[in-house]
């Protein structure tokens, strides 16, 4: 203790630094603030800050004071969840000094392992800069489902790994959009065939050993640090197979009830990933880059179609069709809608 000031001396803790992987030696001292040098290493850390004027202070054994900034998560921690987590989050920038001193300072206390595992996320960035409020460069989800479908914001982020940063793309969102629909489009076939009453099971072509071989890949994927991105190709996959699947029943190659089966699986472990949820909201709002693409083709088809150019609107027709665009030509004009 140095005037009310208490520290923990990190020399004391021989782990410090194995979550960082960082050698205590090799450390440079004043991570976040300047280096006190009334301490008898720089490294060691405040548990407990002498009251200043104008700040907030309570009672305790050494004065009156505050708690350090690394105190109070274990404090909080510790009162709400126990002596032992069985999984700390934060982001990366957290890693070092932060959580490192919080397990320090809580194994010191109790001499049990504050954490069994750490799960650290890497950043939204936008453009060459992270996304936060001190660059007041934030989105709020408030924001963004009046723009996109919430599911398919899901879906995108998703598609990076937790640990990784992520790149922000209005256009990507867009695509996560269009791909959720090729999932919906099972969901809804499979509810329309289970509202004509519940099919004979009819031959199931190897349907279900080839679902069985998907969901391992997606159990194995979600065993493996959360890989998202690996689980969600694996539903991607599935799809691909239960469309073919969709295509067979029609053909009377494939019984319904096996098709069933199969989406029944695709949707449970899209659920897992907060996806194809029962009751889940579809958003009608449009990504205002995609809106702007469609009309953009939709005025350049017009045109070829004014001039008789009738090969030039085929092949935009073409392009808005891998868009997800849907065209109704008409004497009155041309009108467009996204494939849902």
């Amino acid at each position: 203790m140095i005037d009310g000031d208490v520290y923990f001396e990190v020399r004391r803790f021989p782990a410090y630094g194995r979550l960082s992987g960082k050698n205590l030696d090799e450390l440079v001292a004043g991570a976040r603030v300047d280096v006190d040098e009334r301490k008898r290493d720089p490294r060691d850390f405040a548990l407990w800050k002498a009251a200043k004027p104008g700040e907030p202070s309570w009672k305790s054994p050494w004065g009156d004071g505050r708690p350090g900034w690394h105190i109070e998560c274990s404090a909080m921690a510790m009162q709400h969840l126990g002596e032992t987590l069985d999984i700390h989050g934060g982001g990366e920038d957290l890693i070092f000094p932060h959580h490192e001193c919080e397990i320090a300072q809580s194994e010191g206390a109790t001499g049990k392992t504050f954490a069994r595992y750490w799960i650290h996320n890497g950043f939204v960035n936008m453009g060459a800069e992270k996304m936060s409020k001190s660059l007041g460069n934030t989105l709020t989800i408030r924001e963004l489902v009046k723009r996109h479908d919430p599911e398919a914001l899901r879906l995108y982020l998703l598609g990076t790994h937790y640990r990784h940063p992520l790149e922000w793309s209005d256009e990507r969102v867009g695509e996560s959009t269009r791909a959720l629909s090729r999932l919906r489009s099972l969901k809804d076939e499979a509810d329309r065939l289970a509202a004509r009453g519940t099919p004979a099971p009819g031959p199931d072509g190897g349907l279900f050993e080839q679902v069985a071989a998907q969901r391992a890949r997606f159990e194995a994927a979600m065993d493996d640090d959360f890989n998202t991105p690996q689980a969600v190709g694996v539903l991607f996959d599935l799809a691909r197979l239960l469309h073919t699947a969709k295509d067979q029943v029609a053909q009377g190659a494939l019984g319904a009830g096996a098709f069933l089966v199969g989406v029944g699986e695709l949707v449970m472990l899209g659920q897992v990933l907060g996806l194809l949820e029962s009751g889940g909201r579809r958003s009608t709002a449009i990504d205002p880059q995609l809106k702007a693409k469609i009309e953009a083709l939709m005025y350049l088809r017009q045109e070829a179609r004014r001039q008789r150019d009738f090969r030039e609107a085929d092949r935009l027709r073409e392009e808005l069709s891998r868009l997800g665009v849907v065209l109704e030509d008409s004497r009155d004009g041309t009108t467009w809608k996204l494939q849902p």
